[in-house]
C-alpha cells in the first residue's frame, strides 16, 4: 500500500499543478522588511498627519482600496493614531471548549505600538471587545483596536481612553457566540487586504492600511502634501483667488 501523502504536501503540489505560486506569495507573503526609521518615530509622523492625505499619496502609488468601509466609527472623534497591524481572524461558532486557550496565546503575542485589527466574518451577534480585553491591551502597549463587528463595556474603554473603531455596539459576550480562528494572518476588511506589520492609520474619517514595504515612502510625500497644503490655506486666507493659486500649482 502506497503512503499517505500528508495535506501539507498535497495542496502544494496542487498548487503547482495550477501553477498558483505567485497568487498565494501575493495573498499570503508577510513583509517583515525593517524600516528606515524607528518604529516610534515612524506612527509618531504618521500620527502628526490625517487619513485623507496619506490616502491621497496611496492614490499616487496606484492603491485605490486602502480605506476601511465607511461604517467603521471612532469611539473618540478627536483622536489620531497609527501602529503596526496585528490581524485577528473569528466567525460565528456555537463551540465554547478551547476558545479561551487560543485567546490567551494570541494575547500573549500582542506587542507594543501594534493596531489590532478584527476580521468577524461579518459576526452581528457578538461582542469581540470589551473592557477586559482593552485593559489587557493598554497593559501591553497596544496602541489602538478596529473591530468589524461588535464592542460593548464602552464606558469602561473610555475610561481608558483607549482608542476603537467599530461597527456596532451590542452586550451580548464572545463565548458561546463566536470563535477565533486565526491571528497574525493576512485578512480581508471590505475591499483592504491586512497583513501583520502594516501600518495602520486611523482619525475621524477613517481606518486606512499603508502596506508596510511602502510605508516611509508614503510618510515622506504625506508630510510634503501636509506642508504643501498649508502654504495653500495661507494663500486662501490672503484672499488670493482661485485662478492664482490653481496658476501657482495649488490645488482643491
Amino acid at each position: 500500500m502506497p503512503p499517505i501523502e500528508s495535506p501539507d504536501n498535497l495542496l502544494q503540489r496542487e498548487a503547482k499543478m495550477m501553477k498558483l505560486e505567485k497568487l498565494i506569495a501575493a495573498r499570503e507573503g508577510v513583509s517583515t522588511k525593517p524600516f528606515a526609521v524607528p518604529v516610534k518615530d515612524l506612527l509618531a509622523r504618521y500620527e502628526r498627519l490625517y487619513t485623507g492625505a496619506v490616502c491621497d499619496v496611496l492614490r499616487e502609488f496606484c492603491l485605490l482600496d486602502q480605506a476601511l468601509p465607511g461604517h467603521l466609527r471612532p469611539l473618540n472623534d478627536e483622536q489620531t493614531v497609527a501602529g503596526l497591524a496585528f490581524t485577528v481572524k473569528s466567525a460565528p461558532n456555537v463551540q465554547i471548549n478551547g476558545e479561551m486557550t487560543f485567546r490567551t496565546r494570541m494575547l500573549d503575542e500582542m506587542g507594543a505600538d501594534t493596531f489590532v485589527m478584527w476580521d468577524t466574518s461579518s459576526d452581528d451577534k457578538a461582542t469581540l471587545w470589551g473592557g477586559v480585553m482593552t485593559a489587557t491591551a493598554v497593559g501591553k502597549g497596544v496602541k489602538a483596536a478596529c473591530i468589524d463587528g461588535g464592542i460593548r463595556d464602552t464606558h469602561q474603554i473610555k475610561e481608558r481612553n483607549f482608542p476603537v473603531y467599530y461597527k456596532h455596539r451590542i452586550p451580548n459576550g464572545s463565548l458561546g457566540r463566536c470563535l477565533i480562528t486565526h491571528y497574525q494572518v493576512p485578512i480581508k476588511i471590505g475591499d483592504v487586504v491586512i497583513k501583520p506589520g502594516d501600518v495602520i492609520l486611523a482619525d475621524i474619517d477613517g481606518v486606512l492600511c499603508i502596506p508596510r514595504d511602502i510605508a516611509c515612502a508614503v510618510l515622506t510625500r504625506a508630510e510634503e502634501i501636509h506642508a504643501n497644503e498649508k502654504t495653500i490655506f495661507g494663500w486662501v486666507a490672503e484672499g488670493q483667488t482661485v485662478h492664482q493659486i490653481v496658476g501657482k500649482g495649488g490645488y482643491f
